[in-house]
């Protein structure tokens, strides 16, 4: 089942892709039912929040009227940031699925962890490595393309 709720987290990070963004995408899943889709977005939005993982947090709550998404999971293809992980924290997330990881920002547990800190009043199982070729994959091409237009 993580494949396929994996895959459809890639077909929200091609969305990115296709919009020139870093190819980010994350979807929300409770009782085995996508409730929240998202793409990184910030460079259309010209706003820092609009981050994968921050629209489909934003649009569970949405669909669920709530803004706790306990008993929920999160899918992303690229390990979540500070904010983002903020975010996953306070929204009392269940698990999360990473699909690579950020050398540079991941706050997952390559940086820092803080979706595991002891002091935190909620704690989040992470899995690494869900289709991680396909997603990094993705990002490497990306900026590959990036670079070919300079």
């Amino acid at each position: 089942m993580n494949n396929f709720f994996m895959n459809e987290a890639l077909k929200e990070a091609k969305k990115s892709f296709d919009l020139d963004e870093v190819p980010i995408g994350a979807i929300i899943v409770k009782d085995n039912e996508i409730i929240g889709r998202g793409h990184n977005t910030k460079e259309h939005t010209n706003s820092p929040l609009n981050h994968a993982e921050m629209i489909a947090i934003s649009n569970a709550c949405e669909k669920i009227g709530d803004w706790r998404l306990i008993g929920c999971d999160l899918y992303v293809t690229l390990e979540p940031c500070a904010m983002c992980a903020g975010a996953i924290l306070n929204s009392r997330i269940s698990n999360v699925y990473i699909g690579t990881r950020d050398q540079r920002m991941g706050c997952a547990g390559t940086v820092i962890n803080l979706l595991d800190m002891p002091t935190f009043n909620h704690k989040v199982k992470v899995e690494f490595g869900v289709l991680e070729n396909e997603s990094s994959s993705l990002i490497s091409s990306f900026f590959l393309k990036l670079r070919n237009r300079k």
